[in-house]
């Protein structure tokens, strides 16, 4: 059952001053299982509405409460389960997780999905145990209803506030690597401090001058932290580990002012 995440665990002497932060749907999941799961079980009419959201005109909040108000589940959601758990994954990422972990480094799933189907996905991909910050989505009398346990208190734009989960490891001075692939990354990625990205998130990095590395599979990552976390064992100094950076504000409330459901229109 998602609940609201819990505090951060402070930096332990010796362990790597690193969090990673992984996005889900088409980053675990090797396609979107939200979008799946609307598409094979509800009528087209989400398609504009999630059009409104990759054009910047809708938060995810609010596109997911009218997509889940659009759910018809007489089975409470069994088939809707079913699908999920019918999609692929990335096979190298529990091998990246296990190393992540074992050498001491924060591994987290924060994920602006409707959450149902994550903690059984990782179940079944026989992962370690895991933090996964995201929303809770339950089925009841027929019908889907969803609410944001790890949403920020004063902007709703999105539903889960991957911001919060970046400036809170980077507060607990860990260096975060965000990982992602989507329009859902864009106000976690503009925050950390490494970010790979593929697929929409690309040209979202590009066009905002943030540095980023391109990957395809977990195995490329993978390899990434296995040199870096050998360079760090043999020189705790070196840059491949950049220590934790202070941003500005490009997004909530310290940038936008309180209480908003929609981005504002920059145009």
């Amino acid at each position: 059952m998602i609940r609201p995440a819990g505090p951060v665990e402070p930096l332990r002497t010796g362990d790597p001053p690193l969090a990673i932060l992984v996005d889900y749907d088409g980053t675990i999941s090797i396609d979107d299982v939200g979008d799946t799961v609307m598409a094979e079980h509800v009528p087209g009419e989400w398609e504009e509405m999630a059009a409104r959201y990759d054009a910047g005109r809708m938060g995810s909040r609010r596109l997911m409460e009218l997509e889940m108000g659009l759910v018809d589940a007489p089975d409470d959601g069994a088939s809707m389960r079913a699908t999920a758990a019918a999609q692929a994954h990335d096979p190298g990422f529990v091998p990246f997780a296990r190393r992540a972990l074992e050498a001491g480094v924060a591994v987290e799933v924060v994920s602006d999905g409707f959450g149902f189907y994550i903690e059984s996905a990782l179940a079944s991909l026989d992962a370690p145990p895991l933090t996964v910050v995201t929303n809770r989505t339950v089925f009841r009398d027929g019908r889907a209803h969803i609410d944001f346990p790890n949403g920020h208190p004063t902007c709703f734009v999105c539903g889960t506030c991957k911001r919060t989960r970046v400036l809170e490891q980077q507060a607990a001075g860990r260096a975060v690597l965000f990982i992602g692939d989507g329009e859902s990354d864009r106000y976690a990625a503009g925050y950390a401090d490494i970010v790979f990205a593929k697929r929409a998130l690309v040209p979202i990095c590009v066009a905002n001058g943030w540095p980023f590395h391109r990957w395809t599979e977990f195995r490329e990552i993978d390899a990434w932290l296995a040199e870096t976390l050998a360079a760090w064992r043999d020189d705790p100094s070196t840059s491949l580990l950049p220590r934790p950076a202070v941003h500005p504000f490009f997004c909530g409330p310290e940038a936008w002012g309180e209480g908003l459901f929609d981005p504002p229109d920059e145009g």
